[in-house]
């Protein structure tokens, strides 16, 4: 399994220790990263441009498409709303006249998108392609006495249509499954696929703090050791602006955020260190300290 990686932006800026555990848990599942071909390439735009100026953030994502085309890869992304957005873009791009006139303002860089895209996010190339009984297999510390809360986000949820929920329908429960097959407790909460508040947190800080108070507080509610997220935009807020949530709430939270591959590579065996665990701004010690008393 060979991929182009398309990290998205936050996983190399503001989280860069999200990037670090990707490497470090493909390495480990057999799935081989390719890092050049998406150098160079554009953010998606994620659901802020397509509003504002849809044929421009069409245009971009096609000119992604094209580049990993170019190289006969297909692509892979960490960020659930790097994948909605491909996703929604991929979709409009199969209408051919549509993509043809797209085509040429691409085709001054040498680019063509023929249509045949499928970005994947590693949570669907974890589950579809490297298969949940490989990474059974590859468990050495079982995570059995800890409950992890899902947190998909919006993006990777829906549209279902757009992210093939009718070919693929075990989509909608992948995150799930991936914790009970590293050996934990998921713990349902209601707000699992609801907004972490980042898209309005510079419009209206006040509320996108009350919408991560509310799912870290409903999560930690109902026995969360942990949440895990798929995508780096929804990580940021829930962990990087959760001491702000819990002081406009006015109830401690301390709910330890992961992001999809660092929950696999402690079930692994990945030194905590490597996936730069100890860089969260919500501290993870009380956390590992339970993943140390893993039999």
């Amino acid at each position: 399994m060979r991929y182009a990686l398309y990290p998205g932006c936050v996983s190399q800026g503001a989280c860069p220790e999200l990037y670090k555990a990707t490497l470090e848990v493909c390495e480990r599942l057999g799935i081989e990263l390719e890092l050049e071909t998406m150098k160079g390439a554009s953010c998606t735009g994620a659901g802020v441009l397509q509003e504002k100026n849809l044929r421009l953030a069409d245009t971009l994502n096609a000119r992604t498409f094209a580049m990993a085309e170019r190289a006969g890869l297909p692509i892979l992304t960490i960020c659930s709303t790097c994948q909605g957005v491909m996703c929604q873009a991929n979709e409009r791009l199969q209408d051919d006249e549509y993509r043809a006139s797209i085509n040429e303002e691409l085709a001054e860089e040498g680019l063509r998108y023929s249509g045949g895209g499928d970005p994947m996010h590693l949570l669907w190339v974890i589950v579809e392609e490297v298969g949940l009984d490989k990474l059974k297999s590859l468990v050495t510390v079982p995570l059995s006495h800890l409950k992890m809360a899902p947190f998909y986000g919006c993006y990777i949820i829906r549209p279902s249509s757009a992210l093939g929920f009718d070919e693929h329908p075990e989509r909608e429960d992948s995150l799930e499954r991936v914790i009970e097959a590293v050996g934990a407790q998921v713990v349902d909460f209601a707000g699992k696929t609801l907004c972490c508040g980042f898209p309005i947190l510079t419009i209206n800080e006040a509320n996108s703090m009350k919408m991560v108070a509310n799912h870290t507080l409903d999560a930690k509610g109902l026995g969360a050791d942990a949440m895990v997220t798929p995508c780096p935009l929804c990580h940021l807020n829930l962990d990087g602006f959760q001491p702000q949530a819990a002081s406009a709430a006015r109830a401690p939270i301390d709910l330890p955020i992961l992001h999809l591959p660092q929950l696999i590579g402690l079930a692994i065996g990945i030194d905590p260190k490597a996936m730069r665990l100890n860089r969260h701004i919500v501290s993870t010690k009380k956390f590992l300290s339970e993943v140390a008393l893993s039999p």
